[in-house]
């Protein structure tokens, strides 16, 4: 199921390979959109507030650990381009226990620092109590999402997309089944059922990549441990990391200031930014795989392919934003009322307002992704983190300036976000044509 994106169709070897990724994201899209519809409409809004703000949290931490596997998987893909066989094998063996480090480390932090949360988010009385019982036992589950994702990067990075597909649905259907089976526990119910399917499909992939890739055992042998290789590591994975957290811990402290406007808020926000998440998550995945397709064509020198896939990855990414657009923007309503009861009026039209700005401007995050995994590809992950910084800074500097104005309010809030894209983007893109000679060096 290996996948060689150096050669033949640039076209075709880029949407094969991300077709499977973006089944995957959708599954665990649909998963997160089932397990918020039944939250919302069964356990009550209150319910739903304490899950969303949750999800935002989680959000942040697996990021952390995803930041990190998607570093280290640029580097795998480049190596695979290379054909340097020592290479990925020290390299595999170098970032799985400089990451398995980390995770333990961010698993004792987060229960360290628990009860601060409330505090950090502006949680209200009334949602604290169902949150804090939902993160208790949520946190048990973080080594399992570096388990998945640290061996899903290494399998994509050498153009298998499938096999990751496979224990994502496994683990999304598990997930639903288990969650239905104990909604009586409520929303500790609903963490249970995430933490077994994680711990399910975490353990599974891990040993379909031993027993399917030589390489992957060089974790078992510490002969290919080399503190060289951690550096390079490093270089890679740690970067990619600031840039996912930093995205992450934008978007966490706008949670924190969406939780200070109120219930109904915080509601309308945790069921629009699932719908939000669902439009533009297949740009997203592209993005990655287009990275991946880069990387393994800059590993082996390809550069009339790198060009060729980044013209066709603009064309095919703008027009999917254009027609997502279109849709969230004339469904928003209709979309809202999936999640909350059609008497929650106030709610659904906060959410409605929310979409109508949000998906009016997908254009613009799926340019972002793109450009994130352009450079993550070229070897250049600072500049990710860059554009990042410019992104979520202008929305976090400018959510707190402008929904502090009266007249505009939490609405200011939903603008900053297409306005940090913008920047961002505009950034990236004279930053590109500026460096286009040096970043195309093959300086590896």
């Amino acid at each position: 199921m290996n996948r060689d994106l150096t050669k033949g169709s640039v076209l075709k070897s880029m949407l094969l390979f991300s077709i499977p990724m973006i089944l995957g994201d959708l599954l665990q899209q649909c998963y997160n959109i089932v397990d918020t519809l039944i939250v919302g409409q069964f356990l009550g809004k209150n319910a739903l507030a304490s899950v969303g703000s949750s999800f935002t949290l989680m959000t942040f931490i697996t990021s952390i650990i995803l930041g990190l596997c998607m570093g280290s998987g640029a580097l795998f893909s480049i190596r695979y381009g290379q054909k340097d066989e020592k290479g990925l094998r020290e390299d595999v063996c170098a970032s799985f226990f400089f990451i398995a480090l980390i995770t333990f480390i961010l698993t004792v932090i987060s229960y360290i620092f628990l009860n601060q949360l409330s505090v950090f988010l502006h949680v209200p009385h009334e949602v604290w109590g169902d949150m804090k019982g939902y993160l208790i036992v949520i946190f048990i589950g973080i080594p399992a999402i570096f388990l998945y994702n640290y061996f899903a990067s290494y399998l994509r990075a050498i153009g298998n997309s499938m096999i990751p597909l496979i224990f994502l649905a496994i683990s999304a259907i598990l997930n639903i089944v288990f969650f239905v089976i104990v909604l009586k526990l409520g929303v500790e119910g609903a963490a249970i059922a995430t933490v077994i399917s994680q711990y399910l499909s975490g353990i599974g992939i891990s040993i379909y990549s031993l027993i399917k890739n030589i390489q992957v055992r060089a974790i078992m042998k510490l002969q290919y441990f080399h503190l060289k290789r951690v550096h390079k590591v490093i270089s890679f994975s740690v970067l990619t990391c600031i840039q996912q957290s930093v995205m992450n811990l934008g978007i966490l402290m706008v949670q924190g200031l969406v939780n200070s406007f109120g219930t109904v808020v915080m509601a309308a926000f945790a069921a629009a930014v699932k719908i939000d998440a669902f439009a533009y998550m297949p740009v997203q995945d592209f993005g990655n795989a287009f990275s991946t397709f880069i990387a393994q064509n800059y590993g082996a020198k390809e550069k009339m392919r790198i060009q060729s896939g980044l013209k066709s990855a603009v064309c095919l990414s703008m027009g999917f934003c254009i027609i997502i657009s279109t849709i969230v923007c004339i469904f928003a309503k209709d979309l809202m009322t999936i999640f909350i009861d059609a008497k929650e009026t106030e709610i659904i039209m906060e959410g409605v307002k929310y979409l109508k700005i949000e998906g009016a401007f997908y254009c613009g995050i799926g340019c972002l992704f793109l450009l994130y995994g352009l450079y993550r590809a070229l070897g250049k992950p600072g500049m990710s983190v860059v554009l990042t910084i410019f992104s979520l800074g202008t929305r976090v500097v400018l959510a707190y300036v402008l929904s502090a104005i009266p007249a505009i309010g939490v609405t200011g809030i939903w603008w900053s976000v297409p306005i940090g894209w913008a920047l961002a983007d505009l950034i990236g893109l004279i930053f590109y044509r500026c460096k286009k000679k040096e970043l195309l060096s093959f300086n590896i």
